[in-house]
């Protein structure tokens, strides 16, 4: 175990509390004008999938657990499960539904992530922070919009609903955030 403040701890870290682990949802510190600075923790405890919110002030210690980043590739999904190979070696590990979560939708064949092992098995996943997506279907431009102020709703490829500036039509390529669906940018290819 290593001893950390809480305002380090990032999404996707495995915490060690009372002997049970938890992986990082995520990690929010707070700074009010008066009073104590905190960090809220959203975690799934590993075990059961039990979702839990502790506050911790800032510079409080919690104690992060040793696992081995490693990187594996996408390969395809069976039932509730996802199957990962490891590039190196071609093992492969499955990885349950409740582990990858919401972020199901931006796995993409061959796609690397970062998984988390602990004691020989996966306890967390880690996405990239960015995917390229392609626009299925949106509204058509109104009339007087403005550009900068107004985003319109969209469908992306993979099913998932986002907002995109005016001038993206259907058929173009965007990157999205895969922590929350957000439009960053059209893709660049």
């Amino acid at each position: 175990m290593v001893k950390v403040i809480a305002s380090s701890i990032r999404k996707g870290n495995v915490l060690d509390i009372d002997g049970k682990l938890y992986v990082v949802l995520s990690a929010e510190s707070f700074h009010p004008g008066k009073g104590t600075p905190t960090t809220q923790i959203d975690m799934r405890r590993i075990s059961d999938g039990v979702k839990t919110t502790d506050r911790y002030k800032t510079t409080e210690q919690v104690e992060r657990a040793i696992v081995e980043q490693h990187k594996y590739n996408y390969l395809y999904q069976e039932g509730e499960h996802f199957v990962f190979m490891e590039p190196q070696n071609y093992e492969q590990v499955t990885v349950s539904g409740d582990m990858v979560g919401d972020q199901s939708v931006y796995l993409q064949e061959g796609m690397e992530v970062q998984l988390s092992i602990h004691n020989g098995g996966p306890v967390a996943i880690e996405l990239p922070a960015r995917v390229v997506l392609e626009i299925v279907e949106t509204e058509p431009v109104t009339k007087g919009q403005t550009a900068s102020s107004s985003f319109k709703p969209a469908m992306l490829s993979n099913g998932v609903r986002t907002n995109v500036p005016p001038h993206i039509s259907a058929g173009v390529r965007v990157v999205i955030q895969t922590e929350d669906g957000s439009y960053v940018e059209r893709a660049k290819d």
